[in-house]
């Protein structure tokens, strides 16, 4: 699999790469999706060490637990010693509670919206593209809209500031689409008739110093033009983020 996805990242200009060091998933560029690459990584590393040390007590029962040839009696048998049976039970007991610890903690961090953010965006899904506004210190912006289009970069695009906290809220009136950033490390579903007051319309990102222009796309089957459901984010720094806040602004007021 790890191969394959790989192979996959060299074959499409949009699939950023794989880096080893993060688990095979590509650098994030927020630091949500830094959460979501330590639980990812220590996940592996505990089903890894978990992994060897029961392959090591199958290879240690092969070689001296092996009933002899030349020996007619079993070799020592383990059933009913309480001591072992209560390290079967409370070993497992332990390592799936470390994990729901660890996948709750970041399950709460990823979906919390403090609501204080400067930068507010509304995500618009339809068939088949996407329609962005942003809102900075309560001024809106002219909407970003978009069509259909088989390369990213020619589809719609969220200017973003780097560095800043972004709170998304997301909307759609036909059918489920799924908000996407592979850079992101997590994508939110959108689902209609879901009430505006309702938290699992909303999330929030606080973005990395990481400027570029990243892909997007709906990771939701929706359609004929489900693959041409792509649009681009944008990490600009802060200076040219208020250039693009206030153009778009100027051009709204005309």
């Amino acid at each position: 699999m790890a191969l394959l996805a790989a192979s996959a990242a060299a074959c499409a200009s949009d699939v950023p790469e794989a880096k080893w060091g993060n688990g095979l998933l590509p650098d994030a560029i927020t630091q949500q999706g830094e959460t979501v690459t330590s639980l990812w990584n220590g996940a592996w590393i505990a089903a890894l060490a978990t992994g060897a040390v029961v392959i090591g007590l199958i290879i240690w029962a092969c070689l001296f637990h092996t009933r002899r040839r030349a020996k007619a009696e079993l070799p020592p048998q383990v059933r009913y010693n309480l001591p072992i049976e209560m390290l079967y039970t409370l070993v497992p007991l332990v390592m799936v509670s470390v994990f729901f610890f660890f996948t709750a903690r970041d399950s709460e961090a990823l979906t919390h919206v403090s609501g204080d953010a400067k930068v507010k965006v509304k995500v618009e899904a339809f068939q088949w593209s996407w329609r962005f506004t942003t809102t900075v210190d309560g001024k809106e912006t002219k909407p970003v809209a978009g069509m259909p289009v088989s390369d990213y970069q020619q589809g719609p695009q969220l200017v973003l500031p780097a560095g800043e906290k972004v709170e998304f809220e997301l909307q759609t009136d036909d059918v489920i689409h799924s908000f996407w950033v592979p850079e992101f490390l997590f994508k939110r579903d959108i689902i209609p008739g879901i009430p505006e007051d309702s938290p699992g319309r909303k999330f929030e990102i606080t973005t990395l110093d990481k400027r570029g222009v990243y892909a997007g796309r709906c990771a939701e089957l929706c359609g004929v033009d489900h693959s041409r459901m792509l649009f681009s984010v944008k990490l600009v720094d802060k200076q040219e983020f208020d250039q693009y806040v206030a153009s778009n602004q100027a051009e709204s007021a005309q």
